[in-house]
C-alpha cells in the first residue's frame, strides 16, 4: 500500500470513530491522570440485541485500545421489569463477543445506600423535595418545550418535613404512587429534563439482588451519572438519545463532586439495521405472545438468537468496524451483516454435502453392495483444514431442483441423456426417469463412468455442471430450518400507524423434516458451523435431539433477498 493510501485509510478511521480522537486528545492534555475507564451499563430487563453489540464493542474496545479498563454495570433500578435470567444472558453475550470485565462487575444496587445518602444531602441543601401530586398532574405541570413548567405547590415544603417524608417513604409507610422525590432545579429551563426531575419513586417490589430491603428506587437519570462518578469512569459513552440528558447528569454530579474529576459523556449514533426491530419492549411482546419461540429464536436480532442461528462474534465485530462510530443516525442494510458472516465463515466453516430436498438416484452400473470412500476438501480457503472421506454408494440423493425432465435451453444440470459431474465422485448420465402413481418423479436411473473417479475425465471431455450429493445408505438424516428476515419491510418501526406485528414476514421460517447430510456431521457439537456446499451456511442447533440432528441456516451463499422481497 502506498504512503498516500495509508494516510487516507488512517484519516477515514479517525473520522469514523471520533470518540477515539477525543480520548487521544484527553490523554494528550493529561486529563484524569492518564486514565481511560469506560463502562457498559445495560438494564437487566431483556436480552441484548445487535444494536447493543455496537455499544459493547465501543466501550470495551476503547478501553483495550488505550490500555484502560471497562466495567460491566447493571442499571438495576426497576425491579418490576428485571430478572436474574437477563443478567446471566447479558454476561454470556459479552463473553461470547470476546470481551472480559475481569473483576469489575457492578450493579446500580451496589450504590443504593450512597444514592440514598446523596438524596438526603440534596434535601438538606434545599435542592430536593417530596411531591405528593399524581403522576399525570406532575407531567402536565412540566409544560412543553416552548412553554415553561408550573411549580408544584409542594416545591417549597420545609426541609425537615421533606426529610421526614423521605424517611417514611423508605420505611414503607406509603403505597405505590403516593409521592415522589424531585430535584429542585429550574421549571423554566428550555431543557425539559431539568424541570424538577424525579429522583425516587415508591415501588413495593422484590429486587432480584436486594430482596425487600428497599421499597423506594432511584430513577435512571438520577442513578446513572452518579454510578459513573462512584466508579471513576472517565468516558461515559452513550447513544444520541441521551445527549439531552447530559446537563442533568452533570448537575447531579456537580452537587456531589468534591474534586475536579467528572465523567465525560460522549454520544454516538445507534446501530439500526434494516428489516430488524430494535425495541426491547416489542421484542418482549413477540416472545410473550409466542410469535417467536423465545428470546433466542434464530430470527430474533438478539445476540443469543444470532448465536443460535450461526452468526459468529468475528462477523458482528466486523460489522461494527465497517459501519464506524459517528453522530449521524441512519439505517444500515442488514445485508452488510450477512456479508460479514459470509466472509468469516468462508474462511473458517467446515465444508460438507447436504441434500435438503432429496431425489433418489440409482446408478445402475455401479456395484450394489460397494461403499467407496472418496477424498473431499474440508475448506478450500484453508489448506491446513485437510481432507475427509465421503462414502459413495450405488444409491444417492441429489437436490430435486438439480433435475428437470424437460429443461429449458440454458439448464445445465441433470436431465434425460445429459451428463454431469458428481462432486468428488464421477461423471453420471441420466438414462431413465421413474414416476409414481401421481406422475411425480420418484427416482432417476443413471450410469457412471468408472474412469472419471474424483470428477476427472480421462479423455478431457467437459461437463457444465457439478452437483452435490449424499449417499442414500451412508448418511445422517436431519431436520433443517431455513430462516429469512423476521420482518417483510425495511423499517418495521417507521410507520407508527401500523401494528408492527402485521409486518412480520410469513416466510421467515421454513422447516424441512427429511434432509440428508454426509456422515461427517455425526460428531458435530451444538453451534458448530458448516457450509453445505452450494446450499449455504448452517450450524447445528443447540437443542438437537438424539434421534435427529437439527441444522439452522445462517445465510445463503450469496444475497438472494432482492429476488423475492417483493413477494
Amino acid at each position: 500500500m502506498s504512503e498516500k493510501n495509508t494516510e487516507n485509510k488512517t484519516a477515514v478511521s479517525k473520522t469514523r470513530n471520533f470518540i477515539h480522537e477525543i480520548v487521544e486528545n484527553d490523554l494528550a492534555e493529561g486529563k484524569n491522570g492518564g486514565r481511560v475507564h469506560t463502562r457498559f451499563p445495560p438494564e437487566p430487563n431483556g436480552y441484548l440485541h445487535i444494536g447493543h453489540a455496537k455499544a459493547i464493542c465501543l466501550d470495551f474496545g476503547t478501553a483495550e485500545k488505550f490500555g484502560g479498563k471497562c466495567n460491566l454495570r447493571f442499571d438495576d433500578t426497576n425491579p418490576s421489569k428485571e430478572d436474574q435470567e437477563y443478567v446471566d444472558s447479558i454476561m454470556e453475550d459479552i463473553k461470547w463477543l470476546g470481551f472480559d470485565w475481569e473483576d469489575r462487575l457492578y450493579y446500580a444496587s451496589d450504590f443504593f445506600d450512597r444514592l440514598y445518602e446523596f438524596a438526603v444531602k440534596l434535601i438538606k441543601e434545599g435542592k430536593a423535595y417530596i411531591d405528593e401530586q399524581p403522576a399525570d398532574l406532575i407531567s402536565q405541570q412540566r409544560g412543553t418545550p416552548t412553554r415553561p413548567g408550573t411549580e408544584s405547590p409542594y416545591r417549597n415544603r420545609p426541609v425537615e418535613e421533606n426529610l421526614d417524608m423521605f424517611e417514611r417513604m423508605k420505611a414503607g409507610e406509603f403505597p405505590n404512587g403516593h409521592c415522589v422525590l424531585r430535584a429542585k432545579i429550574d421549571m423554566a429551563s428550555p431543557n425539559m429534563h431539568m424541570r424538577d426531575p424525579l429522583m425516587y419513586r415508591i415501588m413495593h417490589a422484590e429486587h432480584h439482588r436486594t430482596g425487600n430491603k428497599w421499597c423506594i428506587y432511584p430513577m435512571y437519570d438520577y442513578a446513572h451519572g452518579q454510578c459513573d462518578y462512584f466508579e471513576g469512569i472517565t468516558h461515559s459513552l452513550c447513544t444520541l438519545e441521551f445527549e439531552i440528558h447530559r446537563p442533568l447528569y452533570n448537575w447531579f454530579v456537580d452537587q456531589l463532586a468534591d474534586s475536579d474529576y467528572r465523567p465525560r459523556q460522549i454520544e454516538f449514533s445507534r446501530l439500526n439495521l434494516s428489516y430488524t426491530m430494535m425495541s426491547k419492549r416489542k421484542l418482549l411482546q413477540l416472545v410473550e405472545e409466542k410469535l417467536v419461540s423465545g428470546w433466542d429464536d434464530p430470527r430474533m436480532p438478539t445476540l443469543s438468537g444470532l448465536r443460535r442461528r450461526g452468526f459468529t462474534p468475528a462477523s458482528i465485530r466486523a460489522l461494527v468496524e465497517k459501519v464506524g462510530i459517528t453522530k449521524t443516525e441512519g439505517m444500515v442494510d442488514v445485508a452488510l451483516l450477512e456479508h460479514a458472516v459470509r466472509e468469516d465463515l468462508n474462511k473458517t466453516a467446515q465444508r460438507v454435502m447436504g441434500v435438503l430436498n432429496p431425489l433418489k438416484v440409482v446408478i445402475t452400473n455401479y456395484p450394489e453392495t460397494q461403499v467407496e470412500m472418496l477424498e473431499a476438501v474440508n475448506n478450500p480457503e484453508d489448506e491446513s483444514a485437510g481432507t475427509r472421506e465421503v462414502p459413495f454408494t450405488r444409491e444417492i440423493y441429489i437436490e430435486r431442483d438439480d433435475f428437470m425432465e424437460d429443461p429449458p435451453r440454458k439448464f445445465f444440470r441433470l436431465s434425460p441423456g445429459k451428463e454431469v459431474r458428481l462432486r468428488y465422485a464421477y461423471f453420471v448420465t441420466c438414462t431413465d426417469v421413474v414416476t409414481d402413481e401421481n406422475g411425480e418423479i420418484s427416482e432417476l436411473h443413471c450410469t457412471y463412468d468408472p474412469e472419471s473417479r474424483g470428477g476427472n475425465s480421462p479423455d478431457g471431455r467437459k461437463v457444465k455442471a457439478t452437483l452435490h450429493w449424499v449417499s442414500a445408505t451412508e448418511n445422517v438424516e436431519a431436520k433443517v430450518r431455513l430462516y429469512d428476515r423476521l420482518f417483510s419491510v425495511e423499517d418495521p418501526s417507521g410507520d407508527k400507524e401500523v401494528d408492527f406485528r402485521e409486518l412480520l414476514n410469513p416466510d421467515s421460517l421454513n422447516v424441512l423434516d427429511k434432509c440428508y447430510v454426509e456422515p461427517f456431521v455425526k460428531n458435530a457439537k451444538p453451534l458448530d458451523n458448516f457450509q453445505f456446499e452450494r446450499m449455504g451456511y448452517f450450524n447445528l442447533d443447540k437443542e438437537s435431539g438424539d434421534s435427529k440432528l437439527v441444522f439452522n441456516r445462517t445465510v445463503t451463499l450469496r444475497d438472494n433477498w432482492s429476488k423475492h422481497k417483493g413477494k
